[in-house]
């Protein structure tokens, strides 16, 4: 390293100072100053590009294994609309803004919530998962103009979640949209073709499924909807007893004719209390997730809810009416 500092000392920075000394009228005591700062500065500047050859590139990227991975973002779309049922019951939009609070504490979702099929276009746009916590959703997204654009969706593999009644088809429709249902959901409740509301275990058929990670078999009160269609290709995965008989209340489909699509439906969710149940709740969210491609952890999704989450805003009291003027 001494050898190398006498060569660096012999350059044309060195020289010039050199030549400084000879001709300026300056003292040489402030020539010999002014050289010594003019090298040392030279020598800091010049230091990197004359180690650098050992060491790696100052700018080099590290390892793909060594940045920090973010998660891939992927959009959830939450649909409901107003109170069709008794209160506490089919709470569409309540239950989808509190399954939008524990979608969100996973890393990388994002989630909202509308009422009633989008009017906005835009609210589709990248969407990778459809919600529907309703009516029968066979008619509410096959029945009209947006038909096209859920046809377009599922094609393309836009995950699907179907939750108690939105499994549902109207039985005057069924011939004209069933098959059609069928092949997006994997499954369909026509109504009307019975139900009842029962306390049974709640079966996991298939409990390596990424659905039923992080919560075990329980004892649930339900309204549960019978004689439920299964489609060709579909997965029973949860299960029921009513008056001695297996009722499947949840399925999963891989949808055949779609890119890489994945549906997951569950007749479950009538009562609204039910989503206070840790366990229901996380199956729930671990399926919207799994439908939307999004890894879902050995110990399920996140779903921390604070007491005042769970509440129901106050009853509406019915609107009075006013008495009517007698026909003349």
């Amino acid at each position: 390293m001494h050898l190398k500092s006498n060569r660096f000392l012999q350059t044309p920075a060195r020289r010039m100072i050199r030549n400084v000394r000879h001709n300026s009228p300056v003292s040489n005591g402030t020539v010999s100053a002014i050289g010594t700062l003019f090298c040392l500065l030279f020598f800091l500047l010049t230091l990197p590009a004359m180690t650098r050859g050992e060491d790696a590139p100052a700018n080099e990227e590290k390892p793909a294994a060594e940045k920090d991975e973010q998660p891939e973002t992927k959009k959830i779309l939450l649909i409901g609309h107003e109170l069709d049922h008794a209160w506490g019951t089919h709470m569409y939009l309540d239950t989808c803004e509190l399954l939008v609070k524990c979608l969100r504490q996973s890393p990388g979702v994002e989630a909202e919530v509308s009422d009633g099929w989008p009017e906005d276009d835009k609210v589709l746009e990248d969407v990778d998962a459809l919600v529907l916590y309703s009516s029968p959703g066979g008619d509410l997204l096959l029945d009209g103009q947006q038909a096209g654009q859920v046809n377009k969706l599922m094609k393309q593999g836009v995950g699907l979640v179907a939750i108690h009644w939105a499994t549902g088809l109207l039985k005057k429709n069924e011939e004209r949209l069933g098959e059609q249902w069928l092949s997006y959901l994997g499954g369909m409740w026509i109504h009307f073709v019975g139900l009842e509301k029962a306390t049974s275990q709640l079966t996991q058929l298939k409990p390596d499924h990424p659905i039923c990670n992080g919560w075990d078999e329980y004892e649930l009160h339900d309204e549960f909807y019978l004689n439920t269609t299964i489609a060709p290709g579909a997965e029973p995965l949860l299960q029921v007893q009513v008056a001695g008989d297996d009722v499947i209340v949840g399925w999963t489909f891989e949808r055949p004719v779609s890119d890489d699509g994945r549906s997951f439906g569950t007749t479950l969710g009538h009562f609204h209390g039910n989503f206070g149940i840790e366990a229901f709740r996380r199956a729930i969210v671990n399926g919207i997730l799994w439908t939307a491609h999004v890894e879902v952890p050995e110990e399920g999704a996140p779903i921390e809810l604070a007491d005042e989450d769970l509440e129901l805003p106050p009853e509406p009291k019915p609107e009075k009416q006013e008495d009517k003027e007698p026909d003349n």
